[in-house]
């Protein structure tokens, strides 16, 4: 059986879990903390990493395609070419140009620490570029981030997007994704049993997470 090594605090880590969970595929959680990572299976020590019957893969999106290929009986990219290459955009540009930008800001947003001012000012600048971007790249008016059809799109985006809302108005006093119809989308996904239980894992693990740190 598949094992799915990380913490459900990750997004990245719920990223993955999710479109196994949607692919029905069955696995099993190895509980891994950052700092305890097998690096054979994960050779920088990064979550997600899948333990599978050929050996370890690490980075989520290595992973999800490794999923859409053995397991193809329940596809989460479009058969044709374009429509599943647009969806491999959507999420590299969800992740290289918004989460990865907003991760700056994390450890002020969420871990009590404090970042500077030039590095506040250069995120705030990136995003409002980035996010004009993906208003121009997203289908928000449609069921699903990339259509009408749950996608690998949709995996990533109910995972960073609430992050990259959260940071922003933490950090800079207003979440810099109001103005597109985020919430809407995210409570939508919000209806997906799995989505629920995404979230409910998440939830409970940050808070063990948090109690491991004060220790």
């Amino acid at each position: 059986m598949l094992q799915l090594g990380g913490f459900s605090a990750s997004n990245y880590y719920n990223k993955v879990k999710l479109a196994l969970l949607e692919k029905g595929i069955p696995f099993e959680e190895e509980l891994a903390w950052v700092g305890e990572v097998d690096l054979s299976a994960s050779p920088l020590g990064k979550v997600p990493y899948l333990r599978t019957p050929q050996g370890p893969l690490c980075e989520s999106e290595v992973i999800q395609n490794y999923l859409e290929r053995c397991h193809p009986e329940h596809p989460l990219l479009p058969a044709d070419p374009y429509a599943a290459a647009k969806v491999h955009e959507l999420t590299t540009f969800l992740e290289l140009h918004l989460e990865l930008v907003a991760r700056q800001v994390y450890p002020q947003a969420f871990f009590g620490g404090q970042v500077s001012e030039g590095t506040r000012a250069k995120t705030a600048a990136q995003l409002e570029k980035n996010i004009a971007g993906l208003a121009r790249l997203t289908q928000f008016d449609q069921p699903f981030i990339a259509g009408d059809q749950f996608t690998l799109a949709d995996c990533a985006a109910v995972v960073h997007l609430p992050l990259i809302s959260g940071a922003t108005k933490v950090v800079f006093g207003r979440d810099f994704l109001e103005h597109l119809p985020v919430r809407d989308y995210l409570k939508r996904l919000g209806e997906r049993p799995h989505v629920q239980r995404i979230n409910a894992d998440r939830k409970a693990n940050t808070a063990l997470m948090m109690a491991r740190n004060k220790k």
